[in-house]
């Protein structure tokens, strides 16, 4: 299902950008920040990838508008985690995103599909919601304590590897919509690794955050595509202390 381009309740995202360690780039990650942030609380994520991202650029764009009566941008209101309102959230704010995507590979001369999408919290849900149903499928799509909202669509043989990591401690989305996102993105199609992280909330722990990196290394190589051989494939990383 492909997206709307931009219209007159589609506003122009902006935040901050990263360029590369060395040289031009060659891909781009995005950044998408959760409820209540802004593209600060996530561009200082490239820090710890740029070591093994040299030739990669970063961009953390604020959703569209401010969280009423409080800091920080929401990409759609929050009411109560919801399936069904946060279904209808990805749905309305997913083309502003999406559109953004494209203006960044355009600035920067990059095809689509060296692009990999990495979310918090509300913006993994945006990242699944939109990476999933791009023309061109991302590299990959990272997602650090959120969950699926909705059913994904049906997929084809250019579905993008997912890494989904969660605390087990989260008291904001609970760990076990980690589960059902994988279970259902596997289901569909999706090679999936994810990682839950002992004694973590509602964050990203040094362990996911090398994780991350390693993963995205590993699909702009084209390490990590799917395969007839891979497919459904759900991977799990869980180290008790």
């Amino acid at each position: 299902m492909a997206l709307s381009g931009p219209t007159l309740t589609n506003p122009v995202l902006a935040g901050p950008t990263l360029p590369p360690a060395r040289g031009p780039a060659t891909h781009l990650v995005v950044l998408v920040h959760g409820y209540g942030a802004d593209g600060q609380d996530l561009i200082g994520l490239a820090a710890h990838w740029q070591e093994l991202l040299p030739t990669v650029a970063f961009a953390a764009p604020n959703a569209a508008t401010r969280v009423a009566g409080g800091p920080g941008y929401q990409w759609f209101p929050i009411s109560r985690i919801d399936p069904h309102e946060m279904q209808k959230g990805v749905e309305v704010a997913g083309p502003t995103l999406d559109s953004y995507l494209d203006a960044e590979l355009a600035r920067l001369g990059l095809p689509p599909e060296r692009l990999a999408l990495a979310g918090f919290s509300q913006g993994t849900m945006l990242s699944l919601h939109v990476g999933l149903r791009r023309k061109v499928k991302p590299a990959a799509i990272v997602g650090f304590s959120g969950l699926l909202a909705g059913l994904p669509p049906s997929l084809d043989s250019d579905i993008p590897p997912i890494l989904l990591t969660h605390g087990d401690s989260d008291s904001v989305i609970p760990p076990q919509a980690m589960f059902l996102a994988a279970n259902q993105l596997g289901v569909a199609g999706a090679r999936v690794q994810w990682h839950l992280a002992r004694g973590m909330g509602h964050g990203i722990d040094p362990e996911g955050l090398a994780m991350a990196g390693q993963f995205l290394n590993l699909a702009f190589r084209g390490l990590l595509k799917n395969t007839s051989k891979n497919a459904d494939e759900v991977r799990c990383v869980y180290k008790p202390s």
